[in-house]
């Protein structure tokens, strides 16, 4: 069987691995065996934050709308005026209802106040 000369694969093969890892301190950065290790390390971590991110977006969008509903008796509870936003077939995801509250509180209270008198009816 003839040998094969690998320099180059290999070789390869590392630097693509190395530039991945480029921006990791002290051995994480230099060495082949825990470059790997932490290339591996971050993509599941990356993977699993992805959807932490998710989940902790939409608690900080429920609070911030929750904050704004109740400090003026705007529906008396976060639940509520979900429930009643469904009920009255207004469209709105909680990011866009949590950019409402923060840049404009006159806005939500206006919708508000639109969905609770429906409801009322």
């Amino acid at each position: 069987m003839t040998r094969v000369r690998r320099g180059y694969t290999a070789r390869k093969r590392r630097t693509k691995i190395r530039l991945f890892a480029s921006t990791f301190r002290g051995a994480h950065s230099r060495l082949t065996r825990t470059i790997t290790q932490q290339k591996m390390r971050a993509l599941v971590s990356s993977h699993r934050d992805r959807g932490r991110q998710k989940r902790d977006f939409r608690r900080l969008w429920i609070t911030r709308i929750n904050a704004v509903t109740r400090e003026n008796k705007v529906s008396y509870s976060y639940s509520r005026f979900i429930h009643n936003l469904y009920k009255g077939q207004m469209l709105l995801n909680r990011k866009i209802l949590a950019q409402i509250a923060i840049s404009n509180k006159n806005c939500l209270y206006m919708i508000s106040n639109k969905i609770f008198k429906e409801s009322v009816k």
